[in-house]
């Protein structure tokens, strides 16, 4: 099966998508404005501010599930602004290491900071938030040539092949979610990560919720980091994208935009609803539908109750320091920073979807921008200077 070809019918739907996720809460004016001290009244935080007087780099590090449309972003906002960003990946658990030793101006992670990891941070630099960017989906993706459709997992399945209780891909399991596949006797290659991975909570999340098999056998069952029972370690989305494509037989977690990019086939995953639904932009759209938005930003929609929504999905944060001039010399660098994260949420909608990221739900989105208008430099919020 040809992956692009199973994608293709979803970029259709992008449209579809940015409008349901329009109406994901009921929280919300569509529009952003924050009024700070000092200004001249409120501001259309929608509207990107003017080019900010920043000629430098600036370093940022992270999480690989949304470093596909980082980059993009980078590059893109490089072309628009001449501002250089470097974002280089290496997981949720590097990313929050080194936003907290304070040497790159912003983090990725997929995961919400731990009480132990925000206060350690928060005790160098002050207040750390977390802004959430898009929603993705998490993908069984697998080698296994000769199928002529995606395969259908439910999670009582994906859970015995992450204990190592499903060993083979004839089992009598796979089978019952798969009646009409010719399925071979091939082992099974366990593809999981090996680096400390915001990827990682967010699947294990969602077994620990719905697997008794792996919450009984794994302990703790979910984190950045878990003992795994089977399975070989890859470094990053890309390391286990590797081993799949590498390992005929193997099956990994990884985000969607690393199977497509690979052009590796990934299967429909059982919902809470009892339906196998396929990853796509309306299928994490729907996931993405809450109705009460947390002060923090951070929160779980994996195992959704909505019928018609994929079942892991996670939201991707960047951390960033609200009080700038603690943790920085350079405040013209700081005045880029606060424009790149307004200038991703108001102009990197349409790239992440054509990379199969979701957008933030209105509501959501403006929350993400009214907290980043809280950044500050010497108590002054750094909107205040952008947008004067």
């Amino acid at each position: 099966m040809n992956v692009r070809t199973q994608w293709r019918p979803l970029l259709a739907l992008a449209v579809t998508a940015s409008l349901l996720l329009a109406a994901c809460s009921s929280n919300t004016g569509s529009s952003a404005s924050a009024s700070t001290s000092g200004s001249s009244g409120p501001m259309d935080l929608n509207t990107v501010p003017p080019k900010p007087d920043y000629s430098g780099t600036i370093a940022a590090d992270g999480a690989t599930f949304p470093q596909p449309v980082y980059e993009q972003w980078t590059q893109d906002y490089a072309n628009e602004t001449g501002i250089q960003i470097s974002y280089t990946g290496g997981g949720s658990g590097q990313g929050v290491k080194d936003i907290t030793a304070n040497v790159v101006q912003f983090a990725g992670s997929d995961a919400p900071l731990k009480p132990d990891e925000k206060t350690a941070a928060e005790a160098k630099g002050g207040p750390i938030f977390h802004i959430p960017t898009v929603f993705g989906a998490i993908v069984m993706a697998y080698n296994l040539p000769g199928l002529s459709k995606p395969l259908n997992f439910s999670a009582e399945v994906i859970g015995k092949i992450y204990t190592g209780a499903i060993k083979t891909w004839d089992d009598p399991a796979i089978k019952a979610d798969n009646p009409d596949a010719t399925l071979p006797s091939t082992a099974i290659t366990v593809a999981h990560r090996s680096d400390g991975s915001g990827t990682t909570n967010a699947f294990t999340t969602w077994l620990c919720k719905v697997s008794p098999e792996w919450k009984a056998k794994v302990n703790p069952c979910s984190g950045k980091e878990v003992t795994w029972p089977v399975g070989l370690g890859g470094k990053g989305n890309a390391g286990v994208s590797s081993t799949i494509t590498t390992n005929q037989g193997a099956i990994g977690y990884i985000e969607l935009a690393y199977a497509m990019q690979n052009n590796v086939p990934f299967g429909n995953v059982q919902n809470s609803a009892g339906t196998f639904i396929m990853p796509s932009l309306d299928s994490v759209a729907a996931a993405a539908k809450f109705d009460t938005i947390p002060p923090d930003l951070t929160f779980d929609v994996s195992g959704s109750s909505q019928p018609d929504a994929y079942p892991i999905v996670t939201a991707t944060w960047i951390l960033v320091f609200q009080n700038q001039d603690k943790v920085s010399q350079d405040e013209k660098r700081s005045d880029a920073v606060v424009h790149f994260l307004i200038w991703a949420l108001d102009k990197g909608g349409d790239s992440a979807k054509s990379l199969g990221y979701a957008t933030l739900p209105d509501a959501l989105k403006k929350a993400a921008l009214e907290k980043i208008a809280t950044i500050s430099w010497n108590g002054t919020p750094i909107v205040n200077s952008l947008y004067k």
